[in-house]
């Protein structure tokens, strides 16, 4: 599921229980980290419309569902989470957790469902990057929100340079946005309170909420044998794959690098619209794009990490 340019995923230490998977980091090179990491945004953006293509089967509730639920499955057995031992103070983070990432997935299937995919993913970067603007005292940091809010200005359907995006899809990518700074605050606290496990058992938590508002959208047809396919091939490429090749490109890139390179998000997902959706976006709509993707790059650039 989409992850935020301003914080990795909350905890992942594999290559601690599993040394093997690490694929030898300290000889690995940082091209080679960073084509990981391009390939991992790449798998994100491409599943993202390939979920697009399972609207129309089942729509954007079940196919969140069969996505979390098939991620949860598919993490399940790599990262291990009864090997964890957990207090009930553990459970609460990894809860609110999971809650969030389930909440964010969904409303991100349903803005897209609605808006192109590059408009959604652009606006669902504003939650990271309002997260990451708190607290901001020195003017480059009002340069950056300025640019921002521009870009969301361009997108929101107050005017006709927006090119008549839905007002609905529009609130659905906003309430993305939120759910994903609640993710980033959130998951630091599951991190530390399960490290890897909390991975695993809150994308557990996150299907099990989401999966009762598939089910009463798409009844049975879910488990159709022509989408269930699909859904696994979403579920691996849309979080075990990227989650598994992020990990190793962390190990060699810096924070800020990881940070600038995951703000080309919303030009991938623009791409990947167009190449497999036809999707085309107007002049303004990728003067907004821009304007948003230079604050996350400038906020990653000079922001100062407080306590």
């Amino acid at each position: 599921f989409p992850k935020g340019p301003f914080s990795p995923p909350p905890v992942l230490p594999l290559t601690a229980r599993h040394p093997g998977y690490a694929m030898n980091i300290a000889t690995t090179s940082p091209f080679f980290s960073v084509a990981l990491l391009i390939v991992s945004m790449l798998s994100i953006q491409c599943s993202a419309s390939l979920a697009k293509t399972i609207f129309p089967m089942i729509g954007p509730e079940a196919t969140t569902a069969l996505r979390l639920t098939f991620a949860a499955l598919v993490l399940l057995p790599v990262m291990r989470p009864w090997r964890t031992r957990l207090t009930r103070r553990d459970w609460l983070p990894i809860v609110l957790y999971g809650l969030s990432t389930g909440i964010m997935n969904m409303c991100f299937y349903q803005a897209i469902s609605r808006i192109p995919l590059g408009v959604g993913v652009a606006l669902e970067f504003t939650g990271p990057l309002a997260t990451a603007m708190i607290g901001s005292r020195r003017i480059i940091d009002f340069v950056w929100i300025a640019l921002a809010v521009g870009g969301l200005y361009l997108l929101l359907p107050l005017h006709e340079f927006s090119g008549n995006l839905d007002p609905v899809g529009v609130a659905f990518a906003l309430g993305a946005g939120f759910c994903w700074a609640m993710y980033i605050f959130f998951g630091k606290r599951a991190g530390n309170a399960g490290g890897g496990a909390s991975v695993s058992l809150g994308m557990i938590v996150g299907a099990c909420a989401i999966f009762p508002f598939g089910l009463a959208s798409a009844g049975t047809a879910m488990f159709s044998p022509d989408v269930l396919p699909l859904a696994l091939i979403l579920g691996i490429f849309s979080s075990a794959l990227p989650y598994g090749l992020e990990i190793v490109a962390l190990r060699q890139l810096p924070s800020q690098t990881f940070g600038i390179l995951m703000s080309m998000e919303p030009v991938l997902a623009a791409l990947s619209g167009f190449v497999f959706l036809g999707e085309r976006l107007n002049a303004v709509q990728w003067i907004a794009l821009v304007s948003i993707i230079v604050a996350s790059v400038g906020a990653t650039l000079t922001i100062r990490h407080r306590r």
